[in-house]
């Protein structure tokens, strides 16, 4: 890592005597000199747009651009080769994460069954980088892992549920005993430490871990502007007929985003070095490496102008420590060598793990109850 600052050295972030937090505040402007920006919202919803006390007794229209779940799927995307491409990055291509997979060519396709786990007849579907629930996503605790081309025997939620050490209660209950919580650290971190870094939910075992890094993205002095728009129907195929709609944008004085790395959080990760006998859970260097991940999708985040959604397209201007920083950390951010901090986690030489669904049980129609399954999801924002 080259000529950064001690406020974003990772070695100093994860060390026992350093903040508490770290926050960062970057500041953005709609491109090409326009006023008008298209925040987060949903039907029958809309935007946010609230009024903030201030200390002088006076309040200020602030408007929620993205929503802290929303700005983490940001924050996944920009370790994506492309929207629609599930590769990570070269950058990232030695940081384990977990695929759904399942048989190619659906519906006209071979079942790959226990012994046919041929790579060239499967598919990704989803991976724990684009799905809400991460590593807890049905997609990969329902499924089998492959090894070495074979099927394990169980499903991969009961493989974690050993390697994390969690005690099974009877009737769909679990829970990890004290000294569990380090291989849950370990393990999920050997998996896919993207989770650590976002935060998970396991409500079938109890195991609910926090974000680490949570992003906010606010426009303040904002004010609304209100348009429409028509939907012409010229050869009347539809039913629509020609509906005159709404439309909803923003200005403000001001669009920031907020960073927040939790550093007390990032330490109770584990406790030693590497190999030492009171080594618990994550090692120095591992939660270094967290320390860099964070940082480092801050930087992709921040360098090039980022399309939120269709009338949201940002670029950023300054990234100070705090609130009013002095210093622009914006060019050290995209600095962050993830590689050299790679080298040192420990991670499995075939990083990328595996989860087979049989194509007919994937895609076989289901009932749509709404509800979600697993641990909370990160919304999408619409556009």
């Amino acid at each position: 890592m080259a000529n950064t600052t001690t406020i974003l050295d990772p070695r100093k972030l994860a060390s026992d005597d350093g903040s508490l937090r770290l926050v960062l505040t970057a500041r953005f402007r709609p491109i090409a000199g326009l006023d008008r920006f298209q925040p987060a919202g949903f039907p029958e919803i809309g935007h946010v747009i609230y009024d903030a006390p201030r200390r002088n007794g006076s309040s200020e229209k602030v408007c929620i651009v993205d929503s802290a779940a929303s700005m983490a799927n940001h924050l996944e995307w920009v370790c994506l080769r492309g929207r629609w491409d599930l590769d990570l990055v070269d950058e990232l291509k030695r940081v384990p994460y977990v695929r759904c997979v399942t048989d190619r060519g659906w519906p006209n396709h071979t079942s790959a069954g226990d012994s046919n786990l041929d790579p060239d007849n499967l598919e990704v579907v989803v991976t724990s980088f684009t799905e809400g629930h991460r590593l807890a996503s049905t997609y990969f605790l329902g499924g089998k892992r492959i090894e070495s081309g074979t099927l394990m025997n169980d499903p991969f939620e009961r493989e974690l549920e050993r390697e994390c050490g969690i005690l099974p209660l009877g009737k769909k209950r679990a829970h990890p005993p004290p000294e569990a919580w380090w291989k849950v650290f370990s393990t999920i971190f050997r998996y896919d430490p993207n989770t650590l870094v976002h935060g998970v939910l396991f409500p079938q075992w109890q195991v609910k871990i926090q974000r680490m890094l949570t992003a906010h993205l606010e426009a303040f002095g904002a004010g609304r502007v209100d348009s429409s728009g028509v939907k012409f129907d010229r050869l009347g195929k539809t039913t629509s007929g020609q509906p005159i709609f709404s439309k909803d944008e923003e200005t403000a004085r001001e669009i920031r985003a907020t960073f927040i790395l939790d550093l007390a959080l990032l330490r109770s990760f584990g406790q030693g070095k590497e190999g030492e006998s009171e080594q618990k859970g994550l090692h120095d260097e591992q939660k270094e490496f967290l320390a860099a991940f964070a940082l480092w999708k801050i930087g992709r985040l921040v360098h090039n102008p980022f399309r939120f959604r269709t009338g949201c397209d940002l670029e950023c201007e300054t990234v100070v420590e705090g609130v009013d920083g002095k210093e622009n950390l914006k060019d050290e951010l995209a600095g962050i060598d993830i590689g050299s901090f790679t080298k040192g986690a420990g991670f499995p030489e075939n990083p990328i793990t595996d989860i087979y669904w049989p194509a007919d049980e994937l895609y076989r129609a289901g009932k749509d109850t709404g509800e979600s399954e697993g641990g909370e999801a990160d919304e999408e924002s619409e556009d």
